[in-house]
């Protein structure tokens, strides 16, 4: 059976870059700039994803495309001399799962809210009703709905249904997200919420340096999809006459560019409704849209329109996401078990049904999967990535790199493959250290 492959460079495109916008750049991203310091957050962050996201995306997807397998597929197929690396894939299939788990319950409050905000049923005591439908037998009720919603697409195969949901998804979050930020913009008192997000003060950086490194590395890998295989898996279905580094630019700049449009819509709306971010801070990851963001609807004209506005395009931002999650396990099962993708994706949905469960009636479990447990799993995995592709494949990852590229991207090949070997590993697994001892 011919393995599927992408049917336009636009809709890998498309496809990656709904995997890495979602539920990171609007849920996390907010809340993260907030508890460090606005604007600073948002350079370190920046300079992380030029630096270390870019290269590490373009390292996946020559693992990828090289080898067209999922990510234990993959290097076990280009190390054959040893099963230790098809090991360090499987970790990224594992992980994918993991993050699923969470994530699926995430996406079900999105969905909660989305079908609340057409009568604004939460208006009144956002905080309040958060919490009551946060965790318990509504959250798994509709992480039940959320994750039907994302195998139906899975099962429709790489053209037929991710391809064909990111394209219309995508261009509807930039639309809604673009119309709502340039509506919060304009609000009375939203220039308090612009300057504390553009307004760069160094403060916050000299004051903790290595914490703002840690959450800004660890952002940056969430929103980027990096270290869980994702991105191997996407470009194992891509063709030879794509420059990877090119694509990988492209994705990376569209995926940052919705991220910083997010955040034009949370804070001016926050400082202009909410008269601040008491709401973020005390909510902690979920206060900047659940409590803040949710609350000033209430304040504003046509809140409801608004609401069902923003609401929808996070939606589709965790639909691109998950998708992209349960895919990887499901492309392991099909390639190296020659399990059809039907079995594959009903078997995992149940599998993360169950896992996602635990999540959904266990606070204490679910905050330490998102908050901690999911950095670190990310930051190994994609060190060990970064690892085979500069050590193991060494210069046939720079052949992989020039395929399809243009002379500019040709140039940066020997640059990106020193920094792949060395830099970059170092710096994450320096990362992966501070955080292991931050737990202690």
């Amino acid at each position: 059976m011919a393995r599927e492959s992408w049917a336009s460079r636009v809709g890998f495109i498309l496809a990656a870059v709904g995997s890495a916008v979602g539920l990171g750049n609007v849920w996390r991203f907010p809340w993260m700039t907030a508890e460090y310091g606005g604007s600073a957050f948002l350079v370190v962050y920046l300079c992380i994803v030029l630096l270390v996201g870019v290269p590490g995306l373009v390292a996946e997807f020559v693992i990828g495309r090289k080898s067209k397998r999922n990510p234990a597929g993959a290097l076990a197929r280009l190390a054959p001399g040893t099963k230790s690396w098809g090991y360090v894939g499987l970790f990224g299939v594992i992980t994918g799962l993991v993050l699923l788990s969470f994530y699926s319950v995430v996406g079900g409050w999105i969905l909660r809210y989305f079908a609340a905000s057409f009568t604004g049923s939460y208006f009144a005591e956002p905080s309040a009703y958060f919490g009551r439908i946060s965790f318990g037998a509504e959250a798994a009720a509709f992480q039940v709905a959320f994750l039907a919603v994302t195998a139906l697409i899975v099962l429709g195969g790489v053209r037929g249904g991710i391809e064909k949901a990111t394209k219309v998804m995508m261009p509807i979050i930039v639309v809604l997200l673009g119309v709502l930020a340039g509506w919060a913009v304009t609000q009375p008192g939203a220039g308090t919420g612009l300057s504390f997000y553009l307004d760069f003060d160094p403060t916050p950086i000299q004051n903790d340096p290595i914490g703002m490194l840690r959450a800004a590395a660890g952002q940056a890998l969430f929103t980027l999809s990096l270290g869980v295989g994702t991105m191997i898996t996407y470009a194992s279905y891509l063709g030879e006459d794509n420059s990877l580094a090119f694509d990988g630019s492209v994705i990376s700049v569209l995926n940052t560019g919705v991220g910083v449009l997010a955040g034009l819509v949370v804070f001016p709306l926050l400082f202009a409704f909410q008269g601040g971010l008491t709401e973020v801070t005390e909510g902690g990851e979920s206060g900047a849209i659940f409590m803040g963001v949710a609350g000033a609807f209430r304040e504003m004209p046509y809140g409801e329109v608004v609401a069902v506005g923003f609401f929808g395009a996070i939606l589709f931002a965790a639909l691109s996401s998950s998708i992209s999650m349960l895919e990887i396990p499901v492309a392991y099962l099909v390639d190296e078990q020659d399990v059809s993708r039907r079995n594959a994706t009903v078997g995992l949905t149940g599998l993360v049904l169950v896992t996602g469960t635990i999540c959904a009636f266990n606070p204490g479990i679910f905050d330490f999967v998102a908050s901690t447990l999911v950095d670190l799993m990310l930051t190994a995995g994609l060190a060990g990535f970064l690892v085979f592709t500069g050590w193991v494949l060494g210069k046939d990852a720079l052949t992989e790199f020039d395929s399809g590229a243009g002379r500019i991207a040709r140039a940066l090949g020997t640059p990106w493959l020193w920094s792949v070997r060395t830099i970059l590993p170092l710096f994450l697994l320096a990362t992966l250290a501070v955080n292991l001892y931050a737990m202690l």
